[in-house]
């Protein structure tokens, strides 16, 4: 089997876009939907085939690539796509959406004759551009050959979780790594906060813990983004991380933990969004801290 092939890649935001474009470089025909068709229209220049309809996207393909908001948005873009897909087309379902909502995907996948894979990546805007994405991935044996090739372009490796898709057992494991995230983000911004609340400079904590385990890149890179006003475009943005973090207090409440850091972090997150910074980079946590805009510019000077 030849490892060019027809990929639909149905959703074309931040990542969705950036791993279009990395498939195209790797040779594969790529047809790119968004239903807002104007954020799609730029992969034209790439190479992409930019069409109006998710059947249109998928119809004799070999790939179908999701990469859409969440779960519900996913199996409403699919069931529009149904009167186009191949019985033996592969699905790489790699939205976050969530486990049970991954278990009703592949039920889909399976009423259409799909090989449907759990395909979650690890990595924001710049790794997605540079093709550097950790894919997470469930799925059967017999259908790798077809799908590898696709992961091969838009990640540096992939991380095998099982064979059953419907588990969701790429979905979990992407889960618990955003949990980590998610709270060094929120963690990030509560010290850029207390800093500013008590008149300390940033650059003194960040000088106490230099070299130190205390010390984190990202700490200091998602620090960088408030501090410096760069917070826009995003590299993930706060509504989505939001979505996430929903997802995952959901996950703690079903398999019955208590996660009250996740729980915080999700009503911070929250609030940002509700104060005006949803598609800001989700450093813009930042601005929770705040009852008002004019405190919070005080990271800023």
């Amino acid at each position: 089997m030849t490892d060019k092939l027809t990929v639909s890649v149905l959703g074309t935001g931040i990542m969705g876009a950036a791993m279009a474009r990395n498939l195209v470089r790797a040779g594969h025909t790529v047809r790119a939907w968004n239903r807002t068709r104007d954020k799609a229209e730029p992969l034209a220049a790439d190479g992409a085939q930019v069409v109006g309809t998710p059947a249109e996207a998928v119809r004799g393909a070999d790939v179908v690539l999701t990469m859409l908001y969440d779960g519900a948005s996913v199996l409403a873009v699919m069931r529009e796509a149904a009167p186009g897909l191949r019985s033996g087309a592969v699905w790489a379902q790699s939205t976050t959406a969530g486990v049970e909502a991954v278990a009703g995907l592949a039920v889909l996948a399976g009423e259409h004759g799909l090989v449907f894979f759990d395909a979650p990546v690890l990595g924001t805007r710049g790794p997605a551009e540079a093709g550097q994405l950790t894919v997470l991935a469930a799925g059967p044996a017999e259908g790798r050959a077809t799908v590898e090739p696709v992961f091969d372009a838009v990640g540096a490796r992939t991380v095998w979780t099982g064979e059953d898709g419907a588990a969701g057992t790429a979905t979990r494991l992407k889960l618990v790594a955003n949990s980590w995230v998610l709270a060094a983000t929120n963690a990030a911004g509560e010290v850029l906060a207390l800093s500013q609340a008590l008149g300390v400079d940033p650059g003194s904590f960040f000088e106490v813990i230099e070299g130190g385990p205390l010390d984190m890149g990202y700490l200091r890179a998602k620090s960088a983004l408030v501090l410096e006003d760069r917070l826009s475009p995003a590299a993930f943005a706060v509504a989505t991380a939001a979505k996430d973090a929903r997802l995952i207090v959901e996950a703690g409440q079903r398999y019955g933990v208590r996660l009250d850091l996740a729980e915080a972090g999700a009503a911070r997150l929250a609030r940002a969004a509700a104060q005006g910074h949803a598609d800001e980079d989700m450093a813009a946590a930042y601005f929770a801290s705040f009852d008002d805009a004019e405190r919070a510019e005080g990271a800023h000077e």
